[in-house]
């Protein structure tokens, strides 16, 4: 009897070990999170042995239900970086242990408490060159219907990015965007509002660039890389394109918040965000990595685009994202 029982809990031990070395890793699928799967998670297992289960989108509502519930069943979340910001005042994420991740070489910029670097990203303006005349040079021309007719395709989300395109095209300079205007914002939105096709993910929007169903579109220039490298005819404009990061953020309550740390410390090594940044097309948050990047990978890459750039404010919309998010989606729905 003695020696069944000890089998059964050796077996159960067993079990207990080889579920502890499980995590998830949740992001927004497509050509993104394939890229994070080859460069980051199968590296990682490769080294540990700890498998790294895909899922996703991200979710913030449901992020938020996780914790509240007690329930969460995500370890490592890719998530916008206002987004963390404002997560990390509500409680719902766990503080990053850096100890594990180390920190000298994460750029400072997208790095916080509770948060790392994932990637660094621009919006940009990309066309489909079958179904456009002429060479678009900024945002402005989203706006202009008659010299390019068409769909547009935005960013369906409350978050960075689309009011401040059409602020821009407004004629607002770069450095007065802010505090927003988000009477003149909607204003000149509503110029075009009956030809907006939404877009809610990466994915969503290369369809709708390649296929032309849209003739325009805001996109992150790593979708607009993947087009390009997959041999797509999709024209892209740097000029004042808008910079911001994704980060990556444990939830509060992760079931395996250990396996998660040392996730994150190997997610942003130089090498794998090296591996990462040749794969998409997005910059690389460690500043070790570009050394062991081609150079010609390097200068494509939104920090080669800084003329014109525009850094959106973090900051900012971590402190007005509700109230932005109420006057955005009364508007949509209008």
């Amino acid at each position: 009897m003695k020696l069944v029982l000890a089998g059964i809990m050796a077996g159960l031990l067993a079990a207990t070990a080889a579920q502890a070395e499980e995590m998830v890793f949740t992001s927004w699928g497509g050509t993104t999170q394939e890229a994070q799967a080859k460069s980051w998670a199968e590296p990682f297992t490769a080294e540990t042995g700890i498998k790294v289960l895909q899922d996703g989108p991200t979710d913030y509502g449901k992020l938020k239900a996780m914790v509240d519930s007690g329930s969460v069943s995500w370890d490592v979340i890719d998530v916008e970086m206002d987004f963390a910001i404002k997560a990390a005042k509500d409680g719902l994420l766990e503080p990053i242990d850096f100890n594990v991740v180390p920190k000298a070489d994460l750029d400072p910029r997208f790095t916080t408490d509770h948060a790392v670097g994932s990637f660094y990203y621009s919006f940009v303006l990309a066309w489909n060159k079958g179904a456009v005349s002429g060479e678009p040079v900024g945002w402005a021309d989203m706006f202009d219907l008659t010299k390019y007719p068409g769909k547009r395709t935005f960013y369906k989300w409350s978050a960075p990015g689309v009011i401040e395109i059409a602020l821009l095209a407004d004629g607002v300079p770069a450095d007065k965007l802010y505090p927003l205007d988000l009477d003149r914002a909607f204003k000149k939105l509503d110029t075009i509002k009956p030809e907006i096709v939404w877009w809610s993910g990466g994915a969503q929007s290369q369809q709708l660039i390649a296929s032309g169903e849209a003739t325009f579109g805001q996109l992150w220039n790593g979708r607009v890389f993947a087009l390009q490298e997959e041999g797509a005819d999709v024209g892209v404009s740097w000029n004042q394109n808008m910079t911001a990061a994704d980060v990556l953020v444990v939830p509060k309550g992760a079931k395996n918040k250990d396996l998660a740390m040392k996730f994150l410390a190997a997610a942003t090594s130089p090498s794998a965000q090296a591996s990462f940044a040749e794969a998409s097309g997005y910059a690389p948050i460690n500043t070790a990595a570009k050394a062991e990047m081609p150079e010609e990978v390097v200068k494509s890459l939104p920090d080669a685009f800084v003329d014109g750039q525009i850094n959106l404010d973090m900051n900012y919309w971590a402190e007005n994202r509700d109230a932005i998010a109420t006057r955005w989606y009364a508007w949509q729905a209008q």
